[in-house]
């Protein structure tokens, strides 16, 4: 990593915490854009080189993570099923994010409260199970029509989302690899009937 990415890896985080804290403090609709700018120590028109909304601030990692989701389905072994790979997804996704609290639970009470939150949150949600079932069906064309991965993608979105929203309403101080690891789990429990056997599309 160059000199110049660590400057823009550091504004981006400072934009994040920035937003996190007064998002926190004041609240989302009363906090501007130009307030987060200048609590991150940049210039309004840098802002917008990052973000662009106020939104996006709350999925800094969205892009990473499905970057990172698709790189596994294609990093797949000879002997791995889908939802093997799938799952191997979130051992490896890197874990920047606080999804112990911070962040993630910033995000889960304005999705709450904040339809365009709630908006930009689902429209995300169904780009990335549109691109990973795209990935699966490309991977693995012996096993799964376009159809069968977009329902093991969903079933899998479905167990990961809902176990993290579990989480974080019941243990909100948990660490993040407990975390990891209980998502996980709960997901892994979620698609046992799609690490059966394996039978082939269609027969």
């Amino acid at each position: 990593m160059t000199v110049r990415d660590r400057k823009r890896v550091r504004t981006r985080r400072a934009l994040v915490d920035a937003a996190t804290e007064l998002f926190g403090r004041q609240g989302y609709e009363r906090t501007t854009i130009a307030e987060i700018a200048d609590a991150a120590d940049v210039g309004a028109r840098t802002f917008f080189s990052y973000f662009e909304s106020k939104e996006e601030l709350l999925f800094p990692d969205h892009e990473a993570r499905v970057r990172a989701a698709l790189e596994c389905v294609e990093r797949r072994g000879p002997d791995e099923r889908p939802a093997e790979v799938l799952l191997r997804a979130i051992a490896e996704i890197d874990g920047s994010e606080d999804l112990g609290g911070g962040l993630a639970a910033l995000r889960l009470q304005l999705m709450r409260e904040v339809p365009a939150v709630l908006a930009r949150g689902l429209q995300l949600c169904c780009r990335a199970q549109l691109e990973v079932a795209r990935g699966l069906a490309a991977a693995f064309p012996d096993e799964l029509d376009e159809v069968t991965a977009a329902a093991l993608t969903g079933a899998f979105a479905g167990a990961s989302v809902q176990s993290t929203i579990h989480l974080l309403l019941t243990a909100p101080g948990l660490d993040a690899v407990a975390h990891r690891d209980a998502v996980r789990k709960a997901t892994r429990a979620a698609l046992a009937p799609w690490l059966a056997p394996a039978t082939v599309t269609g027969s």
